[in-house]
């Protein structure tokens, strides 16, 4: 016995997957899962043991995974002091794209290429030396703890930059839409 029809699309996007991602892992066409979601088709029973399958298996996979499974532990850090040109060079010279900024041990903002794109176009890139991380950053990113399930991580990770992983107190770690991918291999 199936869950109903109409959940599929619930389920899909609890485990943060497209339309796109689906059709691929069922061998069934993106415009089909699209038709079946919105309720203008009915699958066979094949098509529909096929959905069901595929999504029942990403399930059982993030469900038994937790974020400390899937974090960078070496947490890059910047404090509010820095510049938003140290941020620059720290980003291009570890090909990263957001940069937690903590006062002390506790996080207090992030700074990301989005953030720095949106000043460079309102303020020009003449104050880059002198610009405090603090002027420009962005708020906290979510925290976690290290034992949240993994599939809670993707539809969060969606909505915000990163997702930082605490264990016992502590930031343990950091956790990007990149990390997230780990859990589908």
């Amino acid at each position: 016995m199936f869950p109903r029809i109409d959940s599929i699309k619930q389920l899909r996007i609890k485990l943060g997957i497209t339309q796109k991602k689906l059709a691929s892992l069922t061998g069934v066409s993106t415009s089909m899962i699209n038709q079946i979601e919105s309720g203008r088709s009915q699958p066979s029973y094949e098509t529909a043991k096929k959905i069901f399958d595929s999504l029942t298996n990403l399930e059982g996979i993030t469900a038994s995974h937790k974020a400390g499974d899937f974090c960078s532990k070496d947490v890059v850090r910047l404090k509010p002091s820095n510049t938003l040109n140290d941020a620059i060079k720290k980003m291009r010279k570890l090909s990263i794209s957001q940069i937690p900024v903590f006062n002390r041990n506790k996080p207090v903002g992030i700074v990301t290429e989005d953030s720095i794109v949106k000043y460079l176009s309102d303020v020009g890139e003449a104050e880059l030396k002198n610009v405090k991380l603090e002027d420009v950053m962005e708020s906290v990113p979510p925290i976690v703890d290290y034992n949240t399930p993994a599939n809670i991580l993707v539809p969060l990770i969606r909505f915000s930059k990163c997702i930082l992983v605490s264990k016992k107190s502590k930031i343990y770690g950091i956790i990007t839409a990149t990390d997230t991918l780990k859990m589908m291999e």
